[in-house]
């Protein structure tokens, strides 16, 4: 991660939950994510899933979290989301189960019908706007947000305020 302090850069855009908001410099949201269940529906049917009870039938794709992160989007705390509100809810350990290291290769895996993975509706905005992928139900977990920092005192500071309202206006 760039020190912006120490001169390592001017401007960052950071990735973080809000609890764990950016504090090395003047710091603007950009824009938060949300966590849904998704799947390829032209290699996976619509109709074989329903309602949560259905994906005992289903691989359940991963992608690795940092431990560090205490309230990553997983399966595990999908489930959990899921059984408090549905009754018929697969236990986790009785579930199909294939993990990668990097997120693209598990979204790739989805895109494939390989199975069915929880990913950021930002990350994949593109193959959601696409039909590649679709929300499997009406349950998301919350993600994180998108930052710009910038140094405060900086002699462009004009210059990277533009940035960041040409950042914003992008999107």
């Amino acid at each position: 991660m760039l020190d912006l302090q120490a001169g390592d850069g001017d401007v960052a855009i950071r990735y973080a939950t809000g609890r764990a908001a950016p504090t090395d410099g003047i710091v603007e949201p950009l824009l938060s994510d949300t966590f849904w269940p998704l799947y390829n529906p032209r290699l996976l049917s619509p109709g074989r899933l329903k309602r949560p009870a259905d994906l005992a039938k289903h691989v359940l794709i991963h992608s690795y979290w940092s431990p560090a992160d205490r309230e990553p989007p997983t399966w595990q705390r999908w489930l959990t989301a899921a059984q408090r509100r549905w009754r018929e809810v697969p236990e986790f350990k009785d579930m199909q189960h294939l993990s990668f290291r990097e997120e693209l290769h598990a979204i790739e895996a989805v895109i494939a019908g390989q199975g069915i993975g929880i990913f950021s509706d930002v990350l994949v905005a593109h193959e959601l706007t696409s039909g590649a992928l679709v929300k499997a139900f009406g349950l998301s977990l919350p993600g994180y947000c998108f930052y710009v920092v910038r140094r405060p005192g900086h002699p462009r500071e004009k210059t990277m305020q533009a940035f960041s309202a040409w950042v914003r206006s992008a999107l």
